[in-house]
């Protein structure tokens, strides 16, 4: 704190120097020049640690060289009294006044003609006293600028209020020291461990830790400033794996610093205890969302008790005012709110007991409601309000999850089973977790089967069936939907009994497809049910596509078209242009093709339903391919694996694998294309698709039998993520993966067990599918391949197998 002294007003201001490197917000500070130049009183809000002290100094010292009366700084630490408030100001600047008239006129008369900055730092405790001065300078001061920091608005007039942002962080966890380097909470967080721990730099081996640590630390300068100091007693890793009890982490701050920053806990603590009960009340309760929330969520979960609902809105201004609550976008139209990482921990904390739990509820009805309106505005053929809710829902993810495993941890699982069947078009739809929504729906109907009727069993069980049947687990699907179609055949259920059609259509083909999608389809029509008609003939196109009947395919594509304009069915429409995309390109016309998929694309870019944009891209890609535009396959081919690596649609992406390996082919790497092509069929449980001969008989006229041989037997064990870096050129240079010379070796120097292996291992198969297929432990097995490469020369599986082809053993 600055040393309280009387000062003349012929010495230019009292600001003190600063104790270290200023680092980072250079367009924060030019800004906040610009800005004072134009009003006169300007705000700094932020919620504590942020940097506003720090910010204001640099600010007014910046001023203060243009202004001929200087720049002065008055603090009000805590317990500052508010009739403290004058005096100190009038103390700090040199005026004394007089018995019995207001201090704060006198105040404002001696600055009347003077050019200077005053900085009130740290108002909040003190906000109607600072407020009163502040706007009786901006009434006789016409030359004075007026500089605060508070963590909530001094609500004058003319004055201007800046939030300060959390310093800039790198947007990729994985760069490299150059480029996270650049950004100012890691060069932060750089100068003041290297302070602490002499001999500290930033590398590209810790600069990923480094990066995680600002993001978990919000890019709060006094958080990362403590992290640093801990870098005395631990490293990066460990600073980062202790981060969940952070206020108990950094707690060894600065002594000479105020009590209120010395720890992170001190500094929310300040925040904290300056709410009302209702603010607190609201705070705590908000931190069940997870993704974020608008005022209609806040106000159908947060509210009760002192939170009246009608409240809410005033309650959370406030928060927003105070700093604690940051208003992000907007989320559906609406303005959307959210708690930093920090903030929402210490609130959590606070958070327990009956409120909790009841809150928590009505975060789960939330989704309820929402899965309820959202069948509403389906059924009434309103794209507009589809879509508002899917992008809603598309943002909600993470608070989904949670409403999920509230459900699941108390065993009230019934209303959220049924809140995700009434999502089941959106979720099916959107590509996302769906091995993850199969087991949620497992769990629910488990924990809910003695109290949900046989028709709300039967749709569970034909959801998670088509969720199965999308991953391409056909006998699981067969096995949910035949007891799905029993259950709502006795319930007198006609939707789930024709959703169930539909799923063993596709899975079971002990009844031909042609008659269960007859059947759904009519069902569909005789109840009305327009959107699972449209389901019914989306189906029926798919299949027909998959079986080469092209004309039945284009027919049932075009009916799917035009019932999806009818309904105003963004997402029925794209799937039927999809349709027509894939008949057409079949057919070998690529103009038609390529106008179906393009206009999906424009339309499914609209909003979530990232499976069919995945589908869109690689239609246009291979359409591109076909065409001999391999720099545009190349881009949408790449787009599309991207998309399905990031959402987990592993069989999505190992169709992808193998265009790519047709691509790669054609722009003359052979051994690449092989290895995309076996690893596609590995990651299909061994079963290649439709381009895979196509790839390898070329291959195998440029490369030889053997080297193509041990290249797929290589490529058929490759790990997804490795397949996918292969594919896109994520690693520099060409596959490592190549087959090198190989020598003679005479078979006799292996024993009959090692030849026998090293056939298996030439097969493609792991260490874990040779014990299972010999019936030997898996360390025995790697014993023996260890035996192998050492006995042969080898370094690798693909040498071996290529051995054993050359040396037919």
């Amino acid at each position: 704190m600055t040393t309280e002294i009387s000062h003349s007003i012929a010495v230019e201001g009292n600001l003190p120097l600063e104790p270290n490197a200023f680092v980072g917000r250079e367009p924060d500070v030019e800004e906040l020049l610009q800005l004072m130049t134009a009003t006169r009183v300007v705000t700094l809000c932020g919620v504590g640690g942020i940097g506003k002290s720090r910010l204001g100094l640099r600010v007014a010292a910046e001023l203060a060289r243009d202004l001929p009366d200087g720049a002065w700084l008055v603090e009000f630490p805590e317990g500052t009294r508010p009739k403290e408030t004058i005096r100190r100001i009038a103390s700090v600047l040199g005026v004394e006044g007089e018995p019995g008239r207001d201090l704060a006129l006198a105040v404002a008369e001696v600055f009347a003609g003077r050019k200077a900055v005053i900085l009130l730092d740290n108002c909040e405790t003190v906000v109607e006293e600072c407020a009163l001065l502040t706007r009786r300078l901006a009434e006789h001061c016409p030359e004075m600028r007026v500089l605060a920091t508070s963590r909530e608005p001094l609500r004058v007039p003319g004055e201007t209020v800046w939030r300060v942002p959390p310093l800039a962080l790198p947007p990729d966890h994985n760069a490299g020291a150059a480029v996270v380097g650049g950004y100012e909470a890691v060069r932060l967080f750089q100068d003041r461990a290297a302070s602490a721990r002499p001999g500290f730099t930033l590398t590209d081996d810790n600069a990923p830790d480094v990066s995680r640590l600002c993001h978990a630390l919000d890019g709060m300068p006094l958080a990362l400033e403590l992290a640093a100091g801990m870098t005395r007693v631990l490293s990066i890793p460990q600073i980062v794996a202790r981060l969940g009890d952070r206020f108990r982490l950094l707690s060894a701050g600065d002594r000479t610093a105020p009590p209120r920053q010395r720890t992170l806990r001190a500094t929310v603590d300040w925040s904290y205890d300056l709410l009302t009960e209702p603010e607190r009340v609201l705070l705590r309760r908000a931190t069940v969302f997870r993704s974020g929330w608008t005022l209609p969520m806040a106000e159908l979960v947060c509210a009760g008790g002192p939170v009246e609902g009608p409240d809410v809105l005033g309650h959370l201004t406030a928060l927003v005012d105070k700093s604690l609550v940051v208003v992000d976008g907007e989320l559906a139209g609406e303005a959307r709110y959210r708690l930093l990482d920090t903030i929402r921990q210490y609130a959590a904390e606070q958070f327990d007991g009956p409120d909790e739990e009841a809150t928590r509820r009505r975060h789960r009805d939330y989704f309820v409601t929402f899965a309820r309106d959202w069948e509403i505005a389906v059924d009434a053929g309103s794209w507009p309000a589809v879509h508002r809710r899917t992008e809603r829902l598309e943002r909600l993810q993470s608070d989904l999850r949670a409403a999920v495993e509230w459900s699941l941890t108390t065993g009230d699982a019934a209303p959220m089973l049924r809140a995700l069947l009434g999502l089941r078009w959106m979720l099916l739809g959107s590509g996302r977790f769906q091995a993850e929504l199969t087991r949620w729906a497992d769990r629910l109907v488990e924990l809910a089967l003695p109290e949900i009727d046989p028709a709300t069993h039967g749709r569970a069980l034909a959801f998670t069936a088509n969720l199965l049947s999308n991953t391409a687990d056909f006998a699981g699907a067969r096995e949910r939907a035949r007891q799905a179609l029993d259950l709502c055949r006795q319930a007198g259920d006609r939707v789930g009994e024709g959703q169930a059609l539909l799923v063993l259509a596709i899975s079971d083909g002990s009844v031909p497809a042609e008659t269960r999608l007859e059947e759904s389809i009519s069902i569909a029509r005789a109840i009305g049910e327009r959107v699972l008609e449209a389901e019914g003939h989306g189906t029926r196109a798919f299949l027909a596509l998959a079986q080469g009947r092209l004309r039945e395919a284009q027919r049932s594509a075009e009916r799917l078209v035009a019932l999806a304009t009818e309904l105003d069915n963004h997402l029925a429409l794209v799937i039927g242009l999809s349709g027509l995309g894939q008949t057409a390109r079949r057919r070998g016309d690529l103009q038609a093709a390529r106008h179906h998929f393009t206009r999906a694309l424009r339309i499914v870019r609209t909003f979530d339903a990232r499976q069919w944009l995945i589908s869109c891209l690689a239609g246009l890609g291979s359409v591109a391919l076909d065409a001999g535009d391999l720099t545009e396959a190349r881009r949408r081919l790449g787009e599309a694996l991207r998309l399905g690596r990031d959402a987990g649609l592993r069989m999505q992406s190992a169709r992808r694998l193998e265009t790519f390996a047709a691509l790669y082919l054609k722009q003359g790497d052979p051994r690449r294309a092989v290895l995309l092509a076996a690893a596609s069929a590995g990651l299909r449980d061994g079963r290649p698709g439709a381009r895979v001969e196509s790839v390898l008989t070329p291959a195998r006229e440029a490369l030889g039998e053997p080297v193509v041989a041990a290249l797929w037997a290589e490529g058929l064990g490759l790990p997804f993520d490795v397949a996918v870096t292969l594919a896109l050129e994520e690693s520099a240079g060409s596959p490592p993966l190549v087959v090198a010379p190989v020598p003679v070796v005479p078979q006799s120097t292996l024993t009959a067990r090692e030849r026998e292996i090293a056939e298996l291992v030439a097969r493609g198969l792991s260490n874990r599918a040779i014990a299972d297929e010999l019936v030997i432990s898996q360390a025995t097995v790697a014993r023996h391949v260890a035996n192998i490469l050492a006995k042969l020369g080898f370094t690798s599986r693909t040498q071996v197998a290529t051995w054993v082809v050359e040396h037919g053993v």
